[in-house]
């Protein structure tokens, strides 16, 4: 591999646009493979902890592992980016991913609950570098296209997303195959991804670096080294962040948008195999799923660039509201609906979607680039953590109330949404309006933020 870790320069011939584009390639691609590995085992996480447990209230803890694990290692990784540059900080994720599918594969064959976690804990390492990798796209790009390079990057994950669940049924058979629980062979579909993954990050130019204000130049592009501007420490960050409605409300949104997607996500498995779906069934139906997450992040990327983020995340609670009244007629229904819950569940990743994409153009724009990293960093660490908690949740709640009350735990979540909107829309900027809020917010920290006492 070290003849790809070398490979930091243009190649003869080559212009910046199309050194550019060849990095861009490249993280779409380790995208792609990072989602069909992330996809594979999804729909089945879920029912190997039911089953190593034997409880349903335990159900939750599969996808809790996953969603903790990308919490807890996204900022680290983010504070790695800032340092060396994009290359390692999605090399070693999507490495720690790999080993992660190894050990869920050993905590299921020898039906250890901690080791299970575990792994799937590391498998989250992979659901992070996904997520930075959206932001090494914007760091490629010009600054008037941040929206579109970011969605791009979000919608690559739609081919491997879409058939990563397809693989469950004949990982199953792979599994039993081999002599192992059937459960568990998706996760050798997704140790092989995840390998590959890592590899074509391995080969990114070291170049890109993390938080830059403009897209790289010939020579950036050229370069053997990088230096990353000076970045805000998290506790100057934080405030920086808290202290201005708009970036606040950018945070909100992306943790948001994730814990009611998880919310409903995690447990629609397990509920439709309650209502006696088949395995078959319930892949098709987190296919749907993921590709409403990614399919039309592209036009949601077009539209924050021409019109703002704010249009965005505000038809992100449109479908948001949309998709819980489906659920609760579904929950409500004496038989559950596979044309309702596929419909519902595509709208929940549609409006993850809107949130994510929105909620990070409106955070990039909305902040200096010595602040961008960090609270890039806590942005995807929160979203994941609070996932977690959501997904930890999740089948206690869905044992008690069923998943009527799944719902409106996405309801409440939606309002506090909303009710940090109250002081961020009017500052925000608008089809016909502008708004001077991140210009003074970028003013400020520049004469300010970055001479304060560091933490």
């Amino acid at each position: 591999m070290s003849e790809y870790l070398d490979s930091d320069t243009a190649q003869e011939g080559e212009t910046p646009m199309t050194s550019r584009a060849r990095e861009q390639a490249k993280l779409i691609t380790a995208q792609l493979l990072s989602g069909a590995g992330i996809a594979s085992g999804y729909a089945v996480g879920g029912l190997l902890a039911e089953e190593i447990t034997g409880r349903t209230s335990m159900a939750g803890l599969a996808q809790m592992s996953v969603i903790l694990g990308a919490g807890l290692i996204a900022y680290p990784l983010a504070v790695l980016a800032g340092r060396s540059g994009r290359r390692k900080a999605l090399t070693l994720g999507f490495g720690v991913g790999t080993l992660g599918a190894v050990v869920v594969l050993i905590g299921v064959a020898f039906q250890l609950l901690p080791v299970f976690m575990l792994g799937m804990m590391m498998c989250g390492s992979s659901t992070a570098s996904g997520l930075q990798a959206r932001y090494a796209a914007v760091d490629l790009a010009d600054p008037a296209a941040a929206g579109r390079a970011m969605s791009l990057v979000v919608w690559a994950t739609t081919v491997g997303s879409v058939l990563g669940p397809n693989f469950t049924d004949p990982g199953a058979h792979l599994g039993k195959a081999l002599g192992m629980n059937g459960l568990a062979g998706p996760y050798l579909i997704s140790m092989c991804a995840f390998a590959l993954a890592t590899l074509f990050a391995s080969t990114l130019s070291r170049s890109i670096t993390a938080g830059t204000e403009q897209p790289p130049t010939d020579s950036d592009l050229d370069a053997e080294t990088d230096s990353p501007p000076a970045k805000m420490r998290l506790g100057q960050a934080l405030r920086f962040a808290l202290a201005r409605p708009v970036p606040l409300f950018a945070m909100i949104t992306i943790i948001t948008g994730q814990m009611m997607m998880t919310n409903v996500m995690v447990m629609t498995p397990v509920h439709m195999d309650h209502q006696e779906f088949s395995l078959g069934a319930i892949g098709i139906v987190v296919s749907i799923h993921i590709a409403g997450m990614y399919a039309l992040s592209p036009i949601f990327g077009w539209m924050a660039d021409r019109w703002g983020a704010g249009v965005v995340i505000a038809g992100g609670v449109i479908i948001f509201a949309a998709t819980i009244t489906l659920g609760v007629i579904d929950a409500l229904a004496p038989v559950s609906s596979m044309v309702l819950l596929s419909t519902a569940l595509s709208l929940l990743g549609v409006g993850w979607s809107m949130f994510l994409i929105g909620g990070s153009a409106l955070l990039t724009a909305s902040v200096p680039a010595h602040a961008k990293v960090p609270l890039q960093g806590i942005s995807d660490s929160a979203m994941n953590l609070g996932g977690a908690l959501m997904a930890a949740m999740a089948g206690t709640v869905l044992e008690a109330g069923g998943f009527l009350w799944i719902n409106l735990m996405a309801t409440f979540v939606l309002l506090i949404t909303l009710t940090f909107a109250i002081k961020a829309v009017p500052l925000m900027s608008w089809p016909g309006r502008r708004s001077a809020e991140p210009d003074k917010a970028l003013a400020e920290a520049a004469a300010g933020e970055s001479s304060s006492p560091s933490n």
